[in-house]
């Protein structure tokens, strides 16, 4: 890999991991019409470590927050305190136990997982997919949003984002985009389903990224003369994953997270006709 590939797959991770438009999508596609080389997987885990960074700073002040109620909360427990405060804990506390059941359907995924992944080698799939995210995309405009924060958000609905962030394993739909979307649809406040969406996808890419890491270890593909070009493309990653997240910020505020709809609408229905029209090198 060179240092240009490096920059642009830094990028592309960086924009596609945040904005609702299927970052393993778009890699798919990218590989099949124009041959661009797949990132080896520690450069592959490294970009998604970047952009987990780049989540972790946006929103720090969550972050934070639930860091120290975790300590209080055992505090509480161990001093037998915890039982006063059960009735009203306060939002950060109570974030964590939603963000811990939001992640639960995912292990509904792993006995799959291989499958799921081998979805993505077929253009004619995820250009559906793209087609299937922009339609879920539109709707989440016009059916969706409500009040429901942190502190009124329920068991129920936090499990249905959850479950549809298991089915945005697929590729071609866009984690970000169908979380959002699903939390608007059961009547979250527009900034509060952007929030969760994200802050879910910490122990996600955290969880998914430990694996790569055990599994490239174990089949000694650690490649430390990259490093410095690794380095790069994780900064590019990062800088552009930050402002990837505010763009969707300010669009989900102002009502046009559905925007992205018609890009996505554009880039699947490109797809499904070069399917048929376009046959790769060496097939």
């Amino acid at each position: 890999m060179k240092f240009w590939m490096a920059a642009v797959l830094g990028a592309v991770q960086g924009v596609a991991e945040f904005l609702p438009i299927s970052s393993s999508g778009h890699l798919s596609l990218l590989q099949y019409f124009f041959g661009m080389e797949e990132p080896d997987a520690l450069y592959n885990i490294l970009l998604h470590f970047a952009t987990l960074l780049a989540v972790c700073v946006v929103y720090r002040r969550d972050i934070a927050g639930m860091i120290v109620e975790f300590f209080r909360l055992l505090a509480a427990l161990f001093s037998g305190e915890g039982r006063r405060e059960r009735g009203n804990p306060p939002e950060a506390r109570r974030m964590i136990l939603l963000l811990i059941l939001g992640t639960l359907p995912l292990f509904l995924v792993l006995p799959i997982e291989g499958l799921v992944e081998d979805l993505g080698s077929s253009p004619v799939f995820v250009a559906l997919m793209l087609l299937v995210t922009g339609c879920v995309l539109f709707l989440s405009d016009r059916y969706g949003g409500g009040r429901k924060d942190g502190r009124t958000a329920t068991v129920k609905d936090v499990l249905l984002v959850g479950l549809a962030q298991g089915m945005a394993t697929i590729p071609g739909l866009s984690r970000s985009g169908t979380t959002i979307s699903a939390g608007m649809a059961l009547g979250f406040d527009r900034g509060f389903a952007v929030r969760f969406s994200f802050l879910l996808s910490l122990p996600a890419v955290l969880g998914a990224t430990l694996l790569k890491v055990v599994k490239v270890a174990q089949a000694g593909a650690l490649d430390t003369e990259r490093l410095p070009m690794y380095l790069a493309g994780m900064a590019i990653a990062g800088v552009v994953g930050y402002f990837s997240i505010s763009l969707v910020k300010l669009l989900a505020d102002k009502g046009k997270f559905g925007s992205f709809a018609y890009y996505c609408w554009i880039v699947g229905a490109a797809a499904l006709a070069g399917s048929f029209l376009y046959t790769p090198a060496g097939a």
